[in-house]
């Protein structure tokens, strides 16, 4: 989970008030976060530099690092966390942000150029006026930027953002995709003028930037903004200019969001100014900019719309397993910034309608709202009520239930365990070569999800079999005193073009057996008990009402020594003696017989 550090001292007269560490972490706790460390900013210094640590001095800021939920986006900074505890806490109201009552002749406009749609088609703006920064602020403002770079971005991927000082621009601005070499202007932190693709070759030095270069230096078309005097903003996502650089004197700031992800764009502009809006002369109120796009349609940003979310009681407290009252939950809602009102459409059962602002992009759900009264009403408060069911095993009170595809899997995993069999839990990703060349199969490129810009060679491919896991489990305990008996039950991917993700997991259950022989028989008698205590029946070829074996043809086996289980009529899985190729490719010296059984095929 993201960590945001910020300053003991200012975040307790945020607070209002003051807090020893316990009291402290008892806060962070009630509210669904926690207090990671204690330190100071000289002894993250020492530890970035490897130094020895020192005795911390009387006059070092303490910093607090805390951990926030991952799709939190408005904790990320100071401003939005100390918020959010002042709500929770009961002292401040639910901020209302609104947009500055000016007309649309007056708005500040972009145009967008149709080029842009070859590199970065998506931009969105705002104004922050009368801003009043100190150097806090300042840093606290630069840093909410480079977290949201790093989080909702994708590292400036999906969106990047431009701030600027409104007083050295002139509207309206353009915003344009040119060739590199037509680009010139002076960067940030720069005393000259760069061609764009000078530019280029210049951060390829730079230890922060030239991580980002990937994104468009092989796009023909470089994205660029322009003021009307045709001074550049900024070259997204690489840098901005230097003309337009913010300072602690800055009053009014234009903040850009130029993206590939129009729905991420909309929300990293919502994060930052509902953020810091409230340094604003008029509390949280926005300045809106006009965005007119190529085919001449208008749009108006930042879009402050509350969305509106019906939610029943009944819902809610069956998802947490409490009885609270319709008051108890509007009140545990509104600490955590949500609007509730009880419904009056409902007539017979208790409905809310919850007013999500627009700085909480993480509800999208009524579950993101149950949440929200769960983490009010304290998790530990929260008392386990284990029921027994009609089949006699024990679950919690409330509508939760296993899913049937999670229970037959338990019973499985609990079946095979009996007979013997250790369970493991091996990587779902894994190599290309492990997936199919070490199996003596070949890749068709129909079958395998494929990770983009893998980060290591071990992990390019989501596995299509378990097997590739099994093997490499015994290979690296190939000293372990015979026979290994071993299984697992999980996912696989493979892909599938009428999925709208265009993949599907398949749950299945895998076995091996490796000892001075190959354990045929005994894998064998693993398929037979499992299709046993499923209540499946072994059938004449051909019959449909339970299962049969027949001769199979798989390269990672021995021929002759293997089959195919069919099941209702349907291939449903493989066992065999594993072939002695494929064990020489994972360095197993023992012979094996493994099984693989696809158990969504039982339900």
């Amino acid at each position: 989970m993201p960590t945001v550090s910020v300053g003991r001292d200012r975040l307790f007269a945020a607070l209002g008030r003051t807090y020893t560490q316990e009291e402290f972490e008892d806060l962070c706790f009630s509210f669904g976060i926690e207090l990671d460390d204690v330190t100071t900013e000289k002894a993250i210094v020492r530890k970035e530099k490897h130094l020895d640590e020192e005795e911390a001095d009387e006059d070092e800021e303490v910093i607090y690092k805390i951990e926030v939920p991952a799709n939190r986006y408005d904790l990320l900074c100071l401003e939005g966390l100390a918020q959010a505890l002042r709500v929770f806490c009961e002292i401040q109201e639910i901020p209302n942000y609104r947009l500055s009552d000016i007309s649309k002749n007056e708005m500040l406009k972009i145009h967008v150029k149709p080029e842009t749609s070859l590199v970065r088609p998506f931009v969105v703006c705002a104004v922050l006026r009368d801003v009043t920064f100190d150097k806090a602020r300042y840093n606290s403002f630069i840093d909410l930027q480079d977290k949201l770079h790093q989080n909702i971005c994708r590292r400036r991927t999906l969106v990047a953002i431009g701030t600027h000082d409104l007083d050295k621009l002139e509207g309206p601005f353009t915003y344009e995709a040119l060739p590199p070499s037509s680009i010139a202007f002076t960067p940030l932190k720069q005393e000259r003028n760069f061609r764009a693709d000078e530019l280029m070759e210049f951060y390829k030095s730079d230890l922060k930037l030239k991580k980002f270069l990937h994104i468009i230096e092989d796009s023909p078309v470089f994205p660029v903004l322009y003021d009307s005097k045709r001074t550049v903003l900024s070259l997204p996502p690489i840098i901005n200019g230097a003309h337009s650089a913010i300072t602690l004197e800055t009053k009014n700031v234009f903040i850009e969001c130029t993206a590939t992800d129009l729905t991420k764009a909309k929300i990293v502009l919502n994060t930052m100014v509902t953020a810091f809006s409230e340094y604003c002369a008029n509390k949280f109120v926005i300045e809106p900019v006009e965005v007119i796009s190529s085919d001449g349609k208008s749009n108006i940003y930042p879009d402050l719309s509350v969305y509106n979310m019906e939610v029943s009681l009944s819902y809610i407290n069956g998802l947490i397993g409490v009885s609270l009252e319709a008051e108890e939950v509007t009140k545990f809602l509104n600490r955590m910034q949500l609007h509730a009102k009880q419904s009056t459409s409902a007539k017979k059962q208790c409905n809310f309608i919850v007013s999500v602002p627009p700085s909480r992009s993480d509800v999208l759900h009524p579950c993101d709202v149950m949440e929200d009264v769960a983490i009010a009403y304290g998790f530990n408060s929260i008392k386990d009520k284990a029921v027994a069911d009609n089949k006699g095993s024990k679950r919690l009170a409330g509508s939760l239930t296993l899913l049937p595809l999670n229970e037959i899997s338990d019973l499985i995993r609990k079946e095979v365990a009996l007979i013997g069999f250790t369970e493991v839990l091996t990587f779902i990703l894994c190599s290309k070569k492990e997936n199919f060349a070490m199996l003596n199969r070949k890749d068709d490129k129909s079958k395998a999800v494929i990770i983009g810009n893998p980060r290591s060679s071990d992990f390019e491919a989501v596995r299509t079999s378990l097997m590739p896991g099994i093997l490499k489990t015994v290979a690296h305990n190939k000293d372990h005193p015979k026979p290994i008996k071993i299984f697992e039950v999980g996912d696989v991917a493979l892909l599938d073009d009428t999925r709208d993700v265009g993949a599907k997991n398949l749950r299945q259950l895998a076995a091996l057996y490796c000892g001075a022989n190959a354990g045929f028989e005994i894998i064998h008698g693993l398929v037979d008990r499992v299709m046993e205590k499923n209540g499946v029946p072994f059938v004449s070829p051909g019959d449909k009402s339970g299962y049969y074996i027949e001769r199979s043809d798989e390269p990672e086996f021995l021929a002759g020594r293997q089959a195919r289980i069919i099941y209702k009529g349907k291939h449903a899985g493989t066992f065999g003696i594993v072939h002695p190729e494929v064990l020489n490719n994972f360095d197993i010296p023992d012979p094996c017989s493994f099984v693989e059984l696809n158990i969504e095929s039982f339900l």
